[in-house]
């Protein structure tokens, strides 16, 4: 799939990227190499092939859920400008 600067124009427009006129057709050339080789890739066949989680089979040590901090909520709501019931209380920002 071969790209020019009118496909690279309409892609930055949707990224809300702003590229140069200098700067387009060498991205033309190289997002057009990334397109054959994602063809190229959607060519293999992958039938016998197990999907993977993680390409690495390795267990994840785990710590202890445990507090590694004191419970500082009192003295935090005491200095917050607003609060009700526990909860901080802020000003609306979204109609």
């Amino acid at each position: 799939m071969l790209l020019d600067r009118t496909d690279v124009e309409k892609i930055a427009q949707l990224a809300r990227l702003a590229v140069s006129d200098p700067e387009k057709e060498g991205y033309a050339v190289d997002l057009s190499k990334i397109l054959d080789l994602v063809e190229q890739m959607n060519g293999v066949n992958t039938d016998r092939v197990t999907p993977l989680a993680h390409p690495l089979d390795m267990v994840q040590r785990l710590r202890p859920d445990e507090p590694t901090e004191p419970d500082q909520r009192d003295l935090f709501q005491r200095i917050a400008p607003a609060i009700k019931e526990g909860l901080y209380l802020v000003p609306k920002v979204i109609e």
